[in-house]
């Protein structure tokens, strides 16, 4: 929001310069960006051109003898319109213009020259708001302008200028007259009332014009009608009000829209009478329904549309941009203004559709329906000055509205425990009077009656914190809160999850929840609805994830771009998913391997994936999962796994997670990715750990490899060996799987390390031998194997 102070001094008496305004603006929570002059141009002066002659080395620059009251200056000066009698501005040596321009006497070809005359384009205007002319030649002042007066006093530009970041909840300030209260406010001034006088003649508006709303999205619609308005330039006062407000001046009646708009903060729509006819429709699109908007663009709406319609089409998207067919053109004599309030949320989805505006902006935060009165009504009061205009009797008008203040009760307890002062109830009626609030003690209480305008308070936290404001932050004193104290605690699992796979080398990472749509259903075959964003700020992150690995795909590629090829991460975070009607979400683990793993001083092998299910047993057997878990087949196919590199894994017979290697549709690379449902897995419960003694007898180790068919799962050679070697087998591991020579084409071959102990004695090599050739017999006749020799 753009702030005039000329215009903001025409409702409150303050002479303060505007940086300090902003700095006080900003001390009651009002941040800004930018505060400064309109025109930020130095040393300029009115002069008179009494001479001009032709350079005598150029063929366009002239020599002009500029008067400036004091004295005559030469002035060299190249604008095709620079001519004997009118009057200029001119830029004195010394003088600074927009862009670090200083202007210096010299020599032009020769020719000394003692200052700039200037255009008003060299004045620091925004380009949108400059006709032609005021970028070809310089700027002829009109003879009523005093030689050796200030040329921006004269032209009425001498206005300041603060460009405000306000908070969302503040839709009340995106008007003079909000800005008036709130410094009103700051200062203890009163805020003077808006001129809405004027005259009314004629037949009454009711008889002949009708408004239908037929949607519940429009709460409040005024129409009324002026007749025979002259359509011109603005007066000056208009145009650079606008222009400091960031506004392009257009014709007094568009221009006047604008100025009520930027005064009470109500849009404001004016449509040329003869072309609309006698009624105005309000209603939903329909799917599919065409519109040309003002920009002429042609549109294609939907349901969630709100149009302004006559019988026959739609004429106007409301809140957002009229439509052309209604436009108000030079030879529009007859207007029916519109004064309306729509549903915020859907203004803001359309606005976002088709294009974000300044009427828009203030539709999203919300009207005060009062306001929407006094606008039409400000409206005829300068259609009536300005444009010659006839104002219509009567007022059609539509209202579903609450337009009484609200209600709030509040003790000064409140306000001094919360805010940490010693107020009395004088000094906190005080400030509620200087809001404009109304505020009286009764029972105990203070009763506030809050305006209407004021939609960000609701409750009494919100006055709270109001008092906080206009008090003053820096005026509270500061001393050590007194609170009651309660033990801290964390996620004490989280954390031992986080020691240990730091302990197994992976390092830890930190992603965004929210991913692109088209990732976040992947990597998972379970059944659940994505939970896309309303309105995200990019369409790269749009979606809330389910699965974590779409994530640390993402971190995988950033490293490897920057040629780091050995990779181990992990991340314990978020997954959110609607089921059904239940929204929700639960905390996962998630590891990602590529590259090199390191096992130990000298010891590094490629990561695959038994290195990935290695670490799957080791954090299951930690949490006091062991010997309850497996790793299964994947029933239903996730078409981003390697179909012959994946498993679930399975606790209690119940699915808590998934190892895989990853596609080499989804990357050419060796990357392997387990995923955990920690909720899921922990609320199964473990029984307290059992340790014991280690033994003192040795161990002896024995390799075995069998040949198989290719269907046989090594899930089932390892229960068929662990039941025959019985309690002398305490480990088991898959050291090997080969295919190719001399093992048929449906074949394959697994090797086994076996350990065999007994914590009582020391085993024989006949005893070993024994569970030895019990475990090939079995192995051979229930599996159908054979020992590879």
């Amino acid at each position: 929001m753009k702030l005039s102070t000329n215009f903001l001094k025409d409702y409150v008496d303050i002479d303060v310069p505007v940086k300090t305004l902003a700095e006080d603006m900003t001390r009651v929570g009002n941040e800004y960006d930018y505060a400064g002059k309109f025109i930020e141009a130095t040393n300029l002066v009115i002069g008179e051109i009494k001479d001009c002659e032709e350079h005598p080395d150029s063929d366009h620059l002239h020599v002009c003898k500029v008067d400036i009251g004091k004295e005559v200056l030469q002035i060299v000066c190249g604008a095709p319109n620079a001519r004997k009698g009118i009057k200029v501005i001119v830029a004195l040596p010394g003088a600074t213009l927009p862009g670090d321009v200083v202007i210096k006497k010299g020599l032009i070809r020769g020719v000394e020259s003692n200052g700039m005359m200037c255009s008003i384009a060299e004045l620091g205007l925004e380009s949108k708001f400059l006709k032609p002319q005021d970028k070809e030649g310089i700027h002829e002042l009109p003879d009523t302008a005093i030689i050796g007066g200030d040329p921006i006093k004269f032209m009425k530009m001498d206005d300041g200028v603060i460009d405000f970041e306000l908070t969302a909840n503040r839709g009340d300030l995106l008007s003079i007259l909000g800005m008036a209260y709130e410094v009103g406010a700051i200062y203890n001034r009163p805020v003077k009332t808006i001129d809405l006088s004027h005259k009314e003649t004629g037949y009454n508006i009711t008889n002949s014009f009708k408004i239908d709303i037929q949607t519940n999205n429009c709460s409040l619609f005024l129409a009324k009608k002026v007749e025979n308005v002259t359509v011109k330039e603005s007066p000056s006062f208009i145009k650079n009000r606008l222009m400091a407000s960031g506004i392009r001046p257009i014709n007094n009646v568009v221009d006047i829209s604008n100025y009520v708009m930027l005064e009470v903060g109500q849009p404001l729509h004016f449509y040329d009478a003869d072309r609309l006819g006698n009624k105005i429709i309000v209603r939903m699109a329909e799917n599919g329904e065409k519109l040309i908007t003002l920009d002429n663009i042609e549109r294609t709406l939907d349901e969630n549309d709100i149009v302004i319609a006559t019988d026959e089409s739609s004429i106007g998207l409301a809140g957002v941009m009229g439509g052309l067919t209604t436009e108000v053109e030079n030879y529009t004599k007859n207007i029916i203004i519109e004064s309306a309030i729509f549903d915020s949320v859907k203004v803001r989805k359309t606005s976002n559709k088709i294009v974000r505006s300044e009427a828009s902006n203030r539709f999203e935060k919300g009207l005060d329906p009062n306001r929407t009165y006094m606008a039409i009504e400000r409206a005829c009061h300068l259609l009536e000055k300005y444009a010659d205009a006839t104002i219509i009797s009567g007022l059609c008008i539509y209202d579903k509205t609450d337009k009484q203040d609200k209600e709030i009760f509040i003790t000064v307890d409140n306000i001094n425990d919360v805010v940490g002062t010693n107020l009395s109830e004088d000094d906190v009626i005080d400030v509620f009077k200087r809001l404009k609030f109304t505020g009286y003690a009764e029972d105990g209480n203070i009763r506030v009656l809050v305006p209407r305008r004021r939609m960000d308070i609701n409750i009494k936290e919100d006055l709270i914190e109001e008092v906080g404001r206009i008090y003053g932050v820096d005026n509270i004193k500061g001393k050590l809160p007194i609170l009651p104290m309660k033990s801290g605690s964390y996620n004490k699992t989280n954390r031992e999850i986080r020691n240990k796979m730091v302990s197994l080398g992976l390092n830890e990472t930190l992603t965004y929840v929210l991913v692109n749509q088209n990732e976040a259903d992947k990597y998972t075959n379970e059944d659940f609805t994505t939970l896309k964003l309303l309105d995200p700020l990019t369409e790269e992150r749009n979606t809330l994830r389910y699965s974590l690995i779409p994530s640390m795909i993402k971190t995988y590629e950033y490293n490897k771009a920057r040629n780091i090829k050995d990779i181990s991460i992990f991340e314990i975070g978020k997954g959110f998913f609607k089921k059904g009607e239940k929204y929700g979400e639960n905390t996962k683990l998630c590891v990602l391997m590529s590259g090199e793993y390191y096992l130990g001083l000298g010891n590094r092998q490629n990561v695959d994936f038994y290195i990935i299910k290695g670490i799957a047993e080791e954090i299951l057997d930690y949490l006091g999962y062991g010997n309850r878990y497996s790793f299964v087949h994947i029933k239903n196919e996730i078409k981003e796994f390697h179909p012959g590199q994946c498993a679930e894994i399975s606790v209690n017979n119940d699915i808590v997670g998934v190892i895989a290697k990853l596609h080499p549709l989804v990357t050419k690379d060796d990357v392997y990715v387990l995923e955990i449902n920690l909720d899921k897995l922990l609320d199964k419960k473990t029984g307290k750990m059992k340790f014991k003694e280690i033994s003192k007898f040795p161990n002896i180790k024995k390799d075995l490899a069998f040949v198989m068919d290719k269907s046989i799962e090594s899930k089932e050679v390892e229960t068929v060996i662990r039941k025959a070697a019985g309690n002398l087998l305490t480990n088991i591991e898959i050291f090997d799987v080969y295919t190719g020579e001399n093992v048929a084409e449906n074949e394959k071959s697994i090797a086994y390390g076996l350990t065999f102990m007994d914590s009582k004695k020391t085993l024989t090599e006949e005893e070993v031998n024994s569970v030895f050739e019990k475990i090939i017999e079995m192995v051979e006749s229930k599996c159908k194997a054979r020992l590879r020799r």
